[in-house]
């Protein structure tokens, strides 16, 4: 039904919150760079109005840190832009603080605890090869 395909990484050894925290934040990045992807508003049987969401649907994968950064590094060698979330994010308070934080590492040091891509489907399956379904 699509020629793309959404995948989110997380690291395996996070706590369930910080999954879910990472999952929120770089799935954020993919609407943003894809707007097209959000669909029609839901409307329920007594007509209360919801937010649309994604008309694609989105594979959550898990990783170790070394498989994880093989993932970001094929992401950049292939020139897919991705979402990316850092361990020291986690200790941060608000968007200003995230990014400053974020540009302090290089891909080579950098401590990717999620990322988050939507390309082509084989693409996507090259990038995140080494990372399973999330359990």
């Amino acid at each position: 039904m699509f020629d793309t395909k959404i995948a989110i990484v997380l690291r395996d050894a996070l706590p369930v919150w910080q999954k879910l925290n990472v999952t929120a934040f770089v799935t954020s990045g993919i609407v943003a760079q894809f707007p097209e992807i959000i669909g029609e508003p839901y409307r329920d049987r007594a007509g209360n109005l919801y937010n649309p969401m994604s008309i694609q649907p989105v594979i959550v994968l898990s990783a170790d840190a070394a498989t994880l950064s093989t993932i970001h590094r094929r992401s950049l060698e292939r020139g897919v832009t991705t979402s990316a979330y850092v361990e020291e994010m986690f200790s941060t308070g608000h968007d200003v603080a995230n990014r400053t934080v974020f540009a302090e590492f290089a891909p080579d040091d950098a401590k990717i605890v999620g990322i988050a891509l939507r390309a082509e489907k084989k693409l996507v399956d090259k990038i995140t090869k080494g990372a399973r379904m999330h359990d």
